[in-house]
């Protein structure tokens, strides 16, 4: 049961900034683990999560004891839940570090418990929707594990629990970047010149092959991201659509607008009607600018974001970055069902092209994949001329493949896939993808079409509570070369599921920790959270597990309140603490119905609790008490 008093308290001491902090952000490690890592920087010695003395399982990790990494038999799983509160294993605990509202400095406006923050203070507060997630050490050797700062994406915004209008909406998005300072055991926010917010208003850059001869604005739904080893930061553009519409009847859908899923309706915002940005009848839209990787250093409270256009334009569900023989290799997904599995790598080796004033995000080739039911894959080149991509069939030069890189990847016969969120790679250079689930057009599944790998070939749509596939590069194939994979299923959700300490669905996000743990977020929409499926009453509310990648073992470590999801994963650089995002708490189920303006806490009123109301999305900061 949830404890309201004690979460009250917690929370609310998180609206208060701490001390001020003036050190400057350590670049990320530059070793070979490090960056297959994820630019993790660190290992994820997991901790456990709770929100501040929050439901723990009654017994004792069977595992080793200490403040080293943990893997998936270092603690006794948690079972799956229906409360409304964060759950972890006995001997870990966790505090709301970084809520939705926090002001960025300590004489910014407090949180309004009604809502009642206006859209200007919401620019100087966290956004909402929490996914994406990067601590950067602002100090060497141990210091760096106990300061920093935290990067955090923000995917979209509630109009039911954020309350104001469109302004505060475009407001809530973008980017959040704060320092954070463990004191005394405890993790806070504190004033620093770096903190900042980046919204759906901020001025942005456009870099590479696609141009904007205009001043542009704005970073939209971003989800996943990425590190690069030179030390900035990726943000993943996701589903723009959503916020673009019209109300003039006579405009018509172009065959891109189609297959980019922009509508006259949208996802039901109305921004269309306070900004022409995003109206799709006025000659001011912009679409184009949006769905693109966006590239920023979090250490410099002046840079301007730039869109890195060679790795083109679609519904990134992250940028996962890596390198190979020098070389930067930027995985993403198209995170819609029916969709595609892409990647991105530099002409060059990325020192030499930044020696030469070259951004490596800028010069290289984009590929998408094909997989075969066989087992094996191959990366096709998105490159103007080559294949169907050429002036004769339509395509202008390279900046509309990227511009209209969905219907390119049509074109070169790339495999849909259920649903395809994060990749993640390990310590050896295996490369992991979350299919998240293909449920046919229910509302849980984005618009697309298409299938998802199975041991037995390619399924046809309807895989509803998704799997995790696996596969290594292949260089030595004999004709295959570098454009070569071979891939198998590491892990598939059935019904009815497995053991009860392992059930979950929808697996979303995907993040190595330092010791090769994989650890696993589900996003089990609120459609089918507690059913109607039996799987998905086994799952619980969504979790965080920790996977052992060789033998397959999955324990449940975290249990996320109601109507939440689990995005974000980071860790500090000694992994005695990890950093979890829990995303929009208290949003529309079919088990506890939905939240309105009248009454925000009808799903959840985490983590304030009921004296507050209204549920926010929220960073944690874990740590063992054990």
């Amino acid at each position: 049961m949830r404890d309201d008093a004690t979460t009250n308290a917690a929370t609310n001491a998180t609206d208060t900034m701490g001390t001020a902090d003036t050190t400057r952000p350590s670049p990320p490690g530059m070793n070979r683990r490090g960056v297959l890592t994820g630019g993790a920087l660190a290992a994820a010695g997991l901790l456990g999560l709770g929100i501040p003395q929050a439901a723990a399982a009654a017994a004792a990790p069977p595992g080793r004891s200490g403040a080293g990494p943990i893997g998936p038999s270092d603690f006794t799983a948690v079972p799956a839940s229906e409360a409304d509160t964060v759950t972890v294993p006995a001997g870990f605990t966790a505090d709301v570090l970084a809520p939705w509202g926090l002001a960025l400095r300590a004489s910014g406006p407090r949180w309004r418990a009604g809502g009642g923050n206006t859209a200007a203070e919401q620019t100087v507060q966290i956004g909402s929707h929490h996914h994406g997630l990067q601590f950067f050490p602002t100090a060497k050797g141990a210091a760096g594990s106990r300061q920093g700062l935290l990067v955090i994406n923000h995917e979209t915004a509630d109009r039911a629990l954020l309350g104001g209008g469109d302004d505060k909406a475009l407001a809530a998005q973008g980017i959040s970047v704060v320092a954070v300072r463990e004191t005394g055991g405890r993790w806070q926010a504190v004033d620093s010149t770096r903190n900042r917010r980046i919204t759906g208003d901020t001025p942005v850059r456009f870099s590479g092959p696609v141009t904007v001869d205009r001043t542009a604005r704005g970073v939209l739904a971003c989800s996943g991201h990425g590190v690069t080893p030179w030390g900035t930061y990726l943000a993943a553009e996701e589903n723009f659509n959503a916020f673009f519409g019209t109300d003039d009847p006579g405009w018509r859908r172009s065959e891109a607008d189609v297959r980019y899923g922009l509508s006259a309706t949208g996802f039901g915002h109305s921004w269309h009607r306070a900004d022409p940005r995003f109206d799709l009848a006025s000659a001011e839209a912009r679409p184009k600018e949006f769905g693109w990787v966006v590239e920023f250093d979090p250490g410099d409270p002046s840079s301007v974001p730039v869109k890195r256009t060679a790795l083109g334009r679609f519904m990134h569900g992250g940028a996962t970055v890596t390198e190979a023989a020098g070389r930067v290799v930027v995985h993403s997904t198209d995170a819609e069902d029916g969709e595609y599995l892409y990647k991105y790598v530099s002409d060059g080796g990325w020192r030499e092209l930044r020696a030469a004033g070259r951004s490596p995000l800028d010069h290289g080739t984009l590929y998408v994949a094909r997989i075969s039911p066989d087992g094996t894959g191959e990366w096709l080149p998105l490159r103007h001329g080559q294949g169907p991509l050429t002036r004769a069939a339509g395509w202008r030069d390279q900046a509309d493949v990227l511009l209209r890189a969905r219907l390119a990847a049509d074109a070169l016969g790339a495999t849909p896939l259920g649903r395809p969120e994060r990749v993640a790679v390990g310590p050896a250079g295996d490369v992991y993808l979350a299919l998240a689930n293909s449920n046919g057009g229910s509302p849980c599944a984005h618009p697309g079409g298409g299938g998802v790998p199975s041991s037995a070939g390619f399924a046809p749509q309807g895989d509803p509570y998704g799997r995790i596939i696996r596969w290594q590069e292949n260089h030595e194939e004999q004709g295959t070369g570098e454009h070569a994979f071979r891939w198998q299923e590491f892990l598939t959700v059935g019904d009815p599921l497995p053991a009860s300490d392992s059930a979950f669905a929808a697996p979303k996000g995907l993040w190595f920790g330092a010791d090769g743990t994989l650890w696993i977020s589900t996003g089990i929409c609120g459609d089918d959270l507690h059913g109607p499926s039996p799987a998905h009453r086994e799952a619980g509310n969504n979790a965080l597990l920790a996977a052992d990648t060789a033998t397959g073992a999955v324990r449940r470590f975290l249990t996320a309140p109601r109507g939440a999801e689990v995005t974000g994963v980071t860790a500090t650089p000694d992994g005695r603490t990890l950093f979890v995002n829990i995303q929009h708490p208290g949003e529309r189920t079919a088990r506890w119905g939905a939240p309105d303006a009248g009454d925000p806490g009808a799903v959840s009123t985490w983590p304030n609790g009921p004296a507050d109301g209204r549920p926010r999305s929220a960073t944690v900061a874990v740590h063992r008490t054990a």
